[in-house]
């Protein structure tokens, strides 16, 4: 009997794929395996109004009971919707210099697989879906969240000094309710993907600091208000970035004392992956000449000292020379005025 992934692993490795979509589309899914369902754009950036946010739930395919949660909760269409745009812009800026830009160019054969760049997907779309979520908390875009539970400070308080911290707390527990996180199976893949979905969920809290702001006459600081915030999402793809190029090629192996099965590391001397580590299973194809995993290099720009021999893959390049004109030494002379002597 062919075991089946969990679906917190099944749902993001869809989104994973929305990611890798134009900003006119987005697609949550079940599994995988489900066609491709692109939502019509344009979006709007602004909050549904009435009952606009319903019709938003039903466009996306997700499960009946994701659906029920979507419906109660106004703000959670345009939250997985920002979740998708953060997950797209930070993936294509860290991979900018890659031979794999963050691309798919309508090819999912590359969520299938287990290679390091699928470890990356997930761990930024799970990432960037508890990012927006405790976002959307503390900015009161969602109705049945508000900010962090820093003691000694009230929500209404909080949003009247614009203090209001970011509520990772209920972000991360709602996440795996909406998901459905269940159990890990003994399928080698299902445990790579739940590993690497949490290697993003660590990014996310290990960017979470605490900030201060005083109160008082002349800034005297009598009063001093602190809250939870999350680091910029760019912080956390930086991180993630790391975790990739320094990721782990794993294998099966039965613990001896429980009989379970645990993910394990050649280059870690049998040892088991750090929480933090992003995991794969199978060596990365080249990425340089078009394949059902990628388009190729061919015509990419790059930078001759940096990127070039990389990306060309012993092709061979040209460079070209471009005369840009700016003006220099600029100076606004003030108004003076008309009182003045």
């Amino acid at each position: 009997m062919r075991s089946r992934l969990p679906g917190t692993a099944c749902l993001l490795r869809t989104i994973g794929l929305c990611i890798l979509l134009s900003n006119t589309a987005a697609y949550f899914g079940l599994t995988g395996r489900e066609p491709l369902v692109l939502l019509p754009g344009p979006f709007s950036n602004e909050a549904p109004t009435g009952k606009a946010h319903l019709k938003q739930c039903e466009q996306m395919s997700l499960t009946r009971r994701q659906k029920r949660m979507c419906r109660r909760e106004p703000g959670l269409a345009e939250t997985l919707r920002e979740s998708v745009r953060l997950g797209q812009l930070e993936c294509r800026y860290q991979f900018r210099n890659e031979r794999w830009n963050c691309t798919l160019d309508g090819r999912g054969s590359l969520l299938k697989r287990a290679f390091k760049e699928t470890a990356f997907l997930l761990a930024v779309s799970s990432a960037a879906l508890t990012h927006a979520l405790a976002k959307a908390c503390s900015s009161g875009r969602m109705e049945r969240c508000t900010c962090d539970d820093s003691p000694g400070i009230q929500h209404r308080e909080a949003w009247q000094w614009g203090v209001c911290g970011d509520n990772l707390k209920y972000s991360t527990k709602f996440l795996k309710k909406f998901l459905g996180q269940k159990r890990v199976s003994k399928d080698l893949r299902a445990q790579v993907d739940a590993h690497n979905i949490n290697v993003g969920i660590r990014a996310v809290k290990s960017g979470l600091k605490t900030t201060c702001k005083c109160h008082g006459v002349s800034g005297s600081c009598a009063v001093r208000t602190c809250w939870k915030q999350l680091s910029p999402f760019h912080d956390t793809g930086r991180l993630l970035k790391y975790r990739y190029d320094n990721s782990i090629r794993v294998l099966s192996v039965t613990n001896a004392a429980t009989g379970e099965t645990e993910l394990a590391g050649p280059r870690r001397h049998g040892q088991n992956p750090r929480n933090t580590d992003l995991v794969y299973l199978e060596d990365s194809p080249s990425f340089c000449r078009p394949s059902r995993y990628s388009p190729g290099t061919g015509g990419r720009s790059c930078t001759k000292d940096t990127s070039c021999q990389s990306l060309c893959c012993g092709r061979g390049y040209n460079t070209a020379m471009h005369l840009t004109s700016l003006s220099c030494h600029c100076q606004l002379d003030a108004l003076k005025s008309p009182f003045s002597t």
